[in-house]
């Protein structure tokens, strides 16, 4: 903005002759309109520095360490909504079946949370560990076939950032010199989005996931553990209503989309597991 009002405030008179500052930024764009680098230093400026919009390295990956840790938080909010919505229809099966039985709630419960801890952890082990060797497999991929043929490479870099929005030129003089740098790296970064040393570790996504589902757990069983007779299965029905709110909430919120919806639909998932179970405890007890 300030370029601007600062050429339309020191415009030339016209009536002397032609507009030098008009030749010269004639001069400084290509036959697609776009500004030529090497035939101004005014236009190699503006083509060079960073805009508010395009993240500098440093902030880029910022914002991606970011982005990650909160992924993995949202994951784990996930993970406890499993843990609370499982074990609570387990245990108010159990508790309408048997509402005297402590031992036999206890044990659905326990029983329960080991299942659902395993299944989470090994179902987050096989899912990531596909992802990262799809991600390894890839990398190869690409790496042989720059080996094979380098100019193929650079003309693929070259073709993307022309579509940015670069001069054929400057677009060929970039991807030079990020092939020079880290041919692959840059490769992946622009076809995928990835850096060659950022694989998620298998082991540590099955371990906060198995953690976030035992976490998750407490909630009923302590409800309904703890709870007098007459009234646990109700008042473990709300605290895990309200449980249910708050990570429908949270993910929402992490995950940047309406909480409302979100509440809404984790709330009525978990009162018709609960509901369901509930009326299948009851009939086994009623015909026992």
């Amino acid at each position: 903005m300030g370029v601007l009002q600062t050429s339309r405030r020191f415009r030339p008179d016209r009536s002397a002759g032609p507009d030098e500052s008009s030749t010269v930024g004639n001069t400084a764009q290509d036959a697609a309109g776009r500004l030529d680098p090497e035939a101004c230093p005014t236009a190699l400026w503006l083509t060079a520095r960073p805009r508010r919009h395009q993240p500098t390295p440093v902030a880029a990956n910022a914002a991606s360490a970011l982005a990650s840790r909160l992924n993995w938080l949202r994951a784990g909010v996930l993970g406890a909504n499993d843990g609370i919505v499982s074990v609570a229809g387990l245990v108010i099966g159990v508790a309408a079946a048997t509402p005297t039985d402590t031992a036999a709630i206890v044990a659905a419960g326990v029983a329960g949370v080991l299942a659902g801890a395993v299944s989470m952890a090994a179902g987050e082990y096989v899912s990531v560990s596909t992802q990262s060797d799809t991600e390894r497999a890839y990398v190869a991929r690409q790496r042989a076939e720059l080996d094979a043929d380098p100019t193929a490479g650079v003309d693929s870099l070259a073709a993307h950032y022309r579509a940015k929005g670069l001069s054929d030129e400057t677009a060929r003089r970039v991807a030079r010199e990020l092939t020079v740098h880290d041919a692959v790296g840059a490769h992946l970064e622009v076809e995928l989005g990835l850096r060659e040393d950022d694989y998620t570790n298998p082991w540590h996504a099955a371990f906060s996931s198995a953690v976030a589902f035992v976490v998750g757990s407490v909630l009923p069983m302590a409800a309904i553990l703890l709870l007098p007779v007459g009234i646990k299965i109700p008042l473990t029905f709300g605290a895990v209503l309200v449980g249910l709110a708050l990570t429908g909430g949270v993910s929402a919120r992490l995950g940047g989309a309406p909480i409302r919806p979100a509440v809404v639909r984790n709330v009525l998932g978990g009162a018709l597991a609960m509901t369901v179970t509930w009326g299948i405890g009851h009939l086994i007890g009623v015909a026992v």
